[in-house]
């Protein structure tokens, strides 16, 4: 591939990049309303727990329609409609919850037009950016892209957060409006920037049957489902647990809870993008996982705050690479996968994504609302990933050993 023929496609590259800023966008500015909202219009915890459960119960059904729908409307089709439904989602929520006569049921208009826009978002943009003909490490270059989504969660704090302070959270809709205007803005990127697909790439891809008869596939799955909760546990929960959990006014809670949570985060992506052609990408995940441990048992049982809150960016850390991590590993283990696999790994993703959190808020309601009772159960999902991981490469081993015998 020639020099021109790369750089046309560097625009792609950074239209990507943006995407990934939306789906922080969309996931994360709500969620520093939650206390904000709960208060304000009497929303018990339970149904603040929901508006998370039905946010990635929504990019599931995405996730599974995708795998069908996506090859038959194109990439660039996909790619825009997702943005749309992210402006519009995010321009919703701050009209419908103040003029319909349940805010509750304003919220979760919102959610279903930013959900359907971030999970088409997350099904597209990874396989957009593997298909481009670049001759950048592959693996590098998909923890550079995931780690736009942490620079975009820091960067949806930390406006939100100077917006607060300046204006007042009793103003935080007309931010909404202000969020509404990046995707809106990448949509009519997308429509002009070259794109090609997966299966141009690879010149075909492999039938959905034969992918989801490989036994690697279903642990590659459980890998994604272990990521999505090992990372949203504590992403969604962050600002509530410093500010409710540790005593610390929101504005702290925000910054010290949530934002340290992504920095780390996306600083470990960057490292391990730098490093992708030098490290073992199994091994580093599994040292991560275990780093995640110990991470998530700081934070539970910590008796200093500051201690918790360093466990807290421990994991955000540890969590990184997690992700796109598993993206790699199954690009590397299933040829020809194609944008069904990585629909289909989106699924598994964001079904950790929404039983993750779900399940630290559902056990915090039975104890009183006390989120450490719910985060120190998230420790089974790192636990997970090492399982999964130990799994792959025994099935991949046995997979080259196998191709080997036959060649013989």
């Amino acid at each position: 591939m020639s020099d021109i023929s790369a750089r046309s496609y560097r625009p792609t590259i950074r239209a990507a990049y943006v995407g990934y800023i939306v789906q922080a966008i969309v996931n994360n500015f709500l969620p520093l309303l939650f206390i904000t909202v709960q208060r304000d219009w009497d929303i018990p915890l339970s149904r603040i727990t929901f508006l998370i459960t039905i946010n990635f119960l929504i990019q599931l059904c995405v996730d599974v329609t995708s795998s069908k729908l996506v090859p038959k409307i194109g990439y660039r089709t996909a790619v825009t409609i997702a943005h749309f439904f992210a402006a519009a989602g995010m321009a919703a929520l701050g009209i419908l919850p103040f003029v319909l006569p349940d805010p509750y049921i304003g919220i979760l208009i919102s959610i279903f037009l930013t959900a359907v826009g971030g999970g088409l978002i997350e099904v597209i943009i990874s396989p957009i950016v593997e298909a481009c003909p670049t001759e950048d490490n592959k693996a590098g270059q998909m923890s550079f892209l995931h780690s736009a989504y942490c620079w975009g969660h820091v960067l949806v704090i930390l406006l939100s957060t100077l917006y607060f302070v300046v204006f007042g959270t009793a103003n935080w809709r007309y931010m909404s409006f202000v969020w509404a205007l990046v995707p809106l803005i990448n949509a009519f990127v997308f429509m002009k920037v070259p794109i090609r697909t997966l299966e141009e790439e690879s010149g075909g891809s492999m039938p959905i049957r034969r992918l989801i008869a490989a036994p690697v596939f279903w642990t590659l799955m459980l890998m994604m489902v272990c990521s999505g909760a090992a990372e949203t546990a504590m992403a969604q929960w962050a600002s509530d647990f410093a500010e409710a959990g540790l005593g610390v006014s929101k504005t702290l809670g925000d910054l010290l809870g949530t934002c340290l949570f992504a920095v780390l985060m996306g600083v470990s992506r960057v490292i391990y993008a730098s490093l992708s052609d030098r490290v073992d990408m199994s091994k580093y995940m599994i040292m991560s996982s275990l780093l995640c441990v110990v991470g998530y048992i700081l934070s539970v049982f910590s008796p200093y705050p500051l201690l918790s809150l360093v466990g807290c960016g421990i994991i955000g850390f540890s969590v990184g690479i997690m992700w796109p991590g598993s993206y790699s590993i199954a690009a590397a283990a299933v040829k020809g996968g194609g944008t069904a696999m990585f629909a289909l790994l989106a699924l598994g993703g964001d079904l950790g994504c929404l039983s993750g959190p779900t399940m630290v808020g559902t056990v915090a309601g039975f104890f009183g609302g006390e989120l450490k009772a719910g985060l120190i159960w998230a420790i089974i999902f790192p636990i997970g990933l090492i399982a999964g991981l130990v799994i792959c490469l025994r099935l991949t081993k046995k997979g080259h050993s196998d191709e080997n015998g036959k060649q013989t």
